[in-house]
């Protein structure tokens, strides 16, 4: 009896014995019910075919690109295997008759596999098309999307394919939380060893995707101004404007406010005006007024406001503010210049002086008045 025992534990004759018993029942069951069998299989053709048709009128129908891109719903189609769609056409027939239980386990079993590995495949090849999609989208920064795609291909293959593995194993019958488990202490593991590595990829990933800046900008953060050079899964180089290649980490560039020089649509210029005190006051009062035609006359400028903003140590100072619409640093520096030639120019023709630092000295009598230095005389000895 022993004996016998130990050669029941072995998992190898668990499964011969189970098989032999699956494979018994149904046997007995088509030829005994040949006619239900028959009709059964019927079913499962007819429902074969039919799937098998409706794909291929899907293939023919859908087009193969969809605004410039792969169509993701046909790749899907394509992607469906023959297996699921086999898989599908037994467990529907499995509801037109009524096999042996043995036979209907078996049944189930089958479509759970095939519905685990196929939603695997359609679950990759969703994502991956995103990604390919976004990638074809990247214009100048593609190249290093597309240099990610290798590595995004590894995560989205091992999750896919382990999360299909488990839900097979748990499906046929096997404690997977001991799996499970192990899994997630591993995972914690290697994300602890390399997580800075991880860190770096993610947020590659996040300006790949997101893109705060792209390969050709021109950013701002911190102290430094420069040009993007490249993208890569754990760096971005960075042509400074002194000449030299910045490398940033990923995760430290973003952990910054980044500026996207690239972006600005107009620049804003601010121009401090200082008139020294003996300006009369009509001239004071039109002074906005000549500010801003000054810069209306300017092609490519638009004028926002010019005001009085306050009494300084040595002049009467004003505020012009005015917008430049053109994105380029050169266009802005030729608009400044130009505008600042010209209040120089229609100052002189008003007869209105820049003010600069000046101090004025008053000589005073021992009784507070004032004495002109020029009308003292020196006393005869």
């Amino acid at each position: 009896m022993a004996g016998k025992r130990l050669v029941m534990d072995d998992p190898l004759v668990r499964a011969s014995t189970r098989v032999e018993h699956v494979f018994g029942e149904s046997w007995a069951w088509i030829t005994q019910d040949s006619g239900e069998a028959l009709f059964g299989v019927a079913i499962a053709g007819a429902l074969l075919a039919g799937l098998w048709l409706l794909k291929w009128t899907a293939l023919r129908l859908l087009p193969r690109e969809l605004g410039g891109h792969p169509s993701l719903l046909r790749a899907l189609v394509q992607r469906t295997l023959f297996l699921f769609l086999a898989a599908v056409a037994l467990d529907g027939a499995t509801h037109a008759v009524a096999p042996p239980g043995p036979l209907l386990r078996l049944v189930d079993n089958l479509f759970t596999i095939a519905l685990a590995v196929q939603g695997a495949l359609w679950i990759r090849e969703l994502v991956l098309g995103l990604v390919r999609r976004r990638a074809g989208n990247g214009g100048e920064d593609a190249a290093a999307l597309g240099s990610a795609m290798g590595v995004i291909t590894v995560l989205v293959n091992v999750v896919v394919w382990l999360l299909a593995a488990i839900l097979i194993l748990d499906n046929l019958g096997v404690n997977v939380t001991a799996l499970v488990a192990g899994l997630g202490v591993g995972g914690i593991a290697i994300g602890l060893a390399a997580q800075g590595i991880f860190s770096d990829l993610f947020a590659a990933l996040a300006i790949l995707f997101d893109r705060p800046f792209r390969v050709g900008d021109t950013i701002s953060y911190g102290t430094s101004t420069g040009t993007v050079e490249h993208i890569g899964l754990k760096t971005t180089r960075i042509r400074a404007l002194s000449g030299e290649q910045l490398i940033m980490a990923n995760t430290k560039l973003l952990e910054q406010q980044v500026a996207n020089l690239r972006r600005i649509e107009e620049r804003r210029v601010v121009l401090n005006l200082s008139l020294v005190y003996q300006t009369a006051p009509d001239l004071l009062e039109a002074m906005p007024g000549h500010l801003q035609a000054i810069v209306e006359a300017q092609p490519g400028c638009r004028f926002d406001r010019a005001a009085f903003t306050g009494f300084g140590p040595s002049s009467l100072d004003f505020e012009l503010i005015f917008f430049v619409t053109s994105a380029d640093i050169a266009a802005m520096l030729s608009a400044r210049q130009a505008v600042g030639f010209a209040i120089v120019r229609r100052f002189a023709e008003l007869g209105v002086q820049f003010a600069y630092p000046t101090q004025t000295t008053f000589t005073a009598a021992p009784d507070g008045r004032l004495i002109d230095p020029t009308q003292i005389t020196e006393r005869p000895r």
